[in-house]
């Protein structure tokens, strides 16, 4: 039997033009047979992906004479039979990379880019051995550099920082942490506490980076400060960036972050304001950041170790995405990259994407984290009456936690103490119990806000926000969503047409018994036009009866609809500042001085 050294891969963009990578493995023969796994899905995107179905071709030899190779089930292959005495089991194969989102592959003749979820088969039972892979630029192509904190290997063949060659992985749950980009990127680096920031832009951008990274390393700065003293937990961290005319995506790995968006998100020379599309990129950013400390090392006690053939089942979602979500926002206000008005009005904004879902009302955000896998990632026309955020209501969850905390203490303790005592204690990966919340809540702070907790994420009621911001001098108030008579659905254009995508639960679509994908003809016996339904309605009154003519498939049909008041559905917050000097210094320990 041979002696397991390392599991050894090398990738190739062998037809950057037919988006195809080619993938060698190579594993020492051992006396039996041998199976390898493609994984089902890539943490952080908790949705059965299926990765397998872009392997295009897949062969195998042992000491370079071809054997048969059986495929056992959707993922997994098996060369059932290794004569005595061989050295080398080999396998070839060809993976698909046309899918531009964080979580796959992607490859052309301007960039390639891989999650090793896609493209590295696991060999079962080594998946603890060392793990090497040999990044191969495409035949001719001499400008292009590499991404990826992988570590280079050392020696004959090792890659040199931001070049082709050989890397390293401790494991195979490693290898697969290290997402890889290449192309003729654009680099920029920065500092935060010593560690070294590097930022690498895939796409045609007119960015100021001195400008992207003097914001991104307050950022970062500020989430550092809210886990103590020491250096962020890794080494080094890269930002990877494809730049897109319109995108928007980010997806978390243990000291690195792909990140897909617009080219208008970016600052560019000259630009004075902190406009609302960066501000987005800025938090886009803080979210994925914070993921290094929130769900890649503390996590649920479900994702240790992740099981990637099939659902990982947790109902803690809402802590790992929602804590996340209202955290990334509240390190901009601290970093001071945005105002506190700007900070209020992003939070308002959350407030009312939330509210606007009747789903929130059948859903709580333990369901909606454990049902994820069928849900949250699979939305459909459906989507607002079903199911509820976990990641904008978790957010909300945070606040309402952070507010009585701070509200209960006078200042004293507050959700950052949660998070510390999390780093603290689960911090080395080993994951957090399902029921552990409320008594490491109590633990960080001698605080016993489990009652609401319990509502806030067990229970459908809305969360008491009004009451919760009133002790830091803020107040909540709604008003209508727009000043147009409301259908009570969402429309998109298709052609000249007006498409019902989503008709909302107990508005005038859904009882005049309109369904998404209806396409509306007429209003009044007069066509009504993509662009033209807001002029229209712009004429009439809440409360109005109006016939309705639509297609359905492609049969026409008649209803009658009764046009509704624009609902009270958007938040509005606004600070007291006449508020005695106790309100007005728990609200700047919240989100610091003006």
């Amino acid at each position: 039997m041979s002696v397991h050294q390392d599991i050894r891969y090398t990738i190739t963009p062998a037809d950057p033009a037919a988006h195809l990578f080619e993938v060698t493995l190579e594993a020492d023969a051992p006396e039996t047979g041998m199976q390898f796994v493609l994984p089902a899905w890539i943490p952080g995107s908790y949705m059965v992906r299926e990765f397998a179905r872009n392997v295009v071709w897949l062969k195998a030899e042992i000491d370079g004479e071809p054997v048969a190779i059986e495929k056992r089930d959707k993922h997994t292959w098996v060369v059932g039979r290794v004569p005595g005495g061989a050295k080398t089991v080999r396998l070839q194969y060809a993976v698909y990379a046309w899918d531009l989102s964080v979580r796959c592959a992607h490859l052309d003749q301007s960039h390639g880019f891989f999650n090793g979820t896609q493209v590295f088969l696991r060999v079962v039972g080594r998946e603890a051995l060392p793990h090497r892979v040999r990044i191969d630029a495409p035949a001719g192509v001499r400008d292009w550099t590499v991404a990826t904190t992988l570590p280079e290997a050392s020696g004959r063949g090792g890659a040199k920082r931001r070049g082709f060659g050989w890397y390293v992985a401790a494991d195979y749950d490693a290898l697969i942490d290290h997402p890889v980009e290449m192309g003729r990127l654009t680099w920029a680096s920065f500092d935060v506490r010593g560690v070294t920031h590097d930022f690498a832009i895939n796409g045609r951008h007119d960015c100021d980076l001195e400008r992207l990274t003097a914001d991104l390393a307050k950022a970062c700065e500020a989430q550092c400060a809210l886990f103590g003293d020491e250096p962020p937990p890794f080494a080094r961290y890269l930002f990877m960036l494809t730049v897109v005319g319109e995108g928007y995506g980010g997806l978390e790995h243990r000291d690195s972050t792909a990140l897909l968006a617009s080219r208008n998100d970016l600052p560019f020379v000259g630009m004075k304001e902190t406009t609302e599309a960066y501000r987005g990129f800025l938090g886009l950013c803080s979210h994925e950041y914070f993921h290094a400390w929130n769900v890649k090392r503390i996590k649920p006690a479900a994702f240790a170790p992740y099981d990637l053939q099939q659902e990982n089942y947790t109902r803690l979602l809402w802590l790992f995405e929602g804590f996340t979500s209202y955290y990334d926002d509240l390190a901009l206000v601290r970093a001071g990259l945005i105002t506190r008005d700007e900070y209020l009005g992003m939070l308002a904004k959350t407030i009312s994407a939330v509210q606007r879902g009747a789903g929130r009302t059948l859903q709580s955000v333990a369901e909606s984290s454990f049902d994820a896998w069928i849900k949250y990632y699979r939305q459909d026309e459906n989507a607002p009456n079903a199911i509820v955020s976990y990641y904008a209501k978790g957010s909300l969850v945070a606040l309402a936690l952070d507010l009585a905390l701070r509200a209960k203490s006078g200042g004293a303790k507050s959700l950052d103490d949660l998070m510390r005592l999390l780093w603290s204690r689960y911090g080395d990966g080993s994951g957090v119990p399902e029921s552990a919340l409320p008594a490491l809540m109590r633990e960080a702070t001698c605080i016993d806000v489990s009652r609401l907790l319990r509502q806030a994420t067990e229970g459908c009621e809305d969360l008491p926000l009004a009451k919760l911001l009133r002790p830091l001098g803020v107040s909540l108030s709604w008003e209508a969503d727009g000043d147009l008579p409301s259908i009570g659905a969402k429309l998109s254009n298709e052609g000249e047409s007006i498409k019902l995508a989503q008709v909302f639960a107990g508005g005038p679509a859904h009882a005049a018994g309109l369904s998404a994908g209806d396409l509306l003809v007429a209003l009044d016996g007069l066509r009504v036009k993509a662009g033209g339904l807001d002029a229209r309605l712009a004429r009439m009154q809440p409360g109005a009866a109006v016939s309705v003519h639509a297609f359905r498939r492609d049969e026409l049909f008649e209803t009658r609809l009764q046009l509704a008041a624009p609902s009270p559905t958007k938040a509005k917050l606004v600070e007291d500042t006449r508020v005695a000097k106790s309100v007005a210094s728990l609200r700047e320990a919240w989100i610091g001085r003006r």
